[in-house]
């Protein structure tokens, strides 16, 4: 789905788990050819303001958003928020909750590493800038930087894969909940990469219709991480409910191996956005 002058709405910077600045990920944009992109740090909107100069300063256009964490039983579920209020109170306290649920449950996994690795809490927040959303990906990149994991994919398969009996799920909001709060900040909400685990893991018709009745805009359909037989069944609700679909790449500059516009979303599915956001307005106008 690549496409020279495409748009892509799922993007990371080192704000929260990217490795990337904000600027330098509108800069990745630009070198791509894209058009737009959207900036979706994990709870948090810290990165807007220098996206925001940085897309000015180029052309791009951005659509500033966040990926919100939530949660329904054991399963983490990721909420895609376009144009919100990033002074909304509601979606403030929220995701500052959250945070700090991530780094509370970040140094409790990395006092177990440390108990059987040579591993300390000073050496995974050398790995973050001010303001980050800390978590697993950057007690990841401290393992790599000390040698005992090769990268970050081979860190989650190993030490943080969840077997290993170190990490534990953190606090969140069910996704309905999400849903919810991001149309009460004005912004515009996607289901991000709901086929990740294959048909059988996809959100079920009853979950799926409450978050359509809470207000869910769409399903990202065309991200790397969705399986095929997941895709088709993510097709079939987006049919089924009347949702709009999404592509993006989920690009975290060398923190995965997702390249940015490798996934990209139809002009009028963007157009749709930007009309029904109330919260913020896009920077640049966004074809």
């Amino acid at each position: 789905m690549q496409a020279r002058g495409g748009i892509d709405l799922h993007t990371h910077s080192r704000i929260s788990d990217g490795t990337e600045p904000p600027a330098d990920v509108v800069a990745a944009a630009v070198a791509a050819g894209l058009s737009a992109i959207a900036l979706t740090d994990h709870d948090t909107t810290a990165g807007w303001a220098e996206a925001r100069a940085a897309a000015e300063a180029t052309g791009l256009g951005l659509l500033p958003g966040v990926e919100l964490s939530t949660r329904l039983e054991w399963r983490s579920v990721h909420v895609l928020g376009y144009l919100i209020d990033p002074e909304h109170p509601a979606l403030v306290a929220e995701t500052a909750k959250i945070r700090d649920a991530r780094r509370s449950r970040a140094r409790r996994i990395v006092e177990r590493i440390g108990a059987d690795y040579p591993v300390a809490w000073s050496d995974v927040l050398a790995q973050t800038s001010p303001g980050s959303t800390v978590g697993r990906p950057h007690i990841a990149d401290a393992l790599v930087a000390l040698g005992i994991e090769s990268d970050r994919s081979a860190a989650f398969a190993g030490i943080l894969h969840p077997r290993q009996g170190y990490v534990e799920p953190h606090y969140a909001p069910t996704p309905q909940d999400g849903v919810r709060l991001i149309r009460a900040a004005g912004g515009v909400p996607v289901l991000a990469h709901p086929g990740a685990a294959g048909r059988d893991r996809v959100l079920g018709e009853s979950v799926v219709g409450e978050l359509v009745d809470a207000g869910l805009f769409g399903l990202e359909l065309y991200h790397r991480e969705n399986t095929p037989d997941g895709r088709e069944r993510v097709a079939e609700l987006a049919a089924r409910f009347g949702l709009a679909v999404t592509g993006s790449s989920d690009y975290h500059g060398s923190g995965k191996p997702n390249r940015i516009g490798e996934n990209t979303t139809a002009p009028d599915v963007v157009a749709r956005i930007v009309a029904e956001a109330t919260g913020s307005a896009p920077v640049q106008p966004v074809p």
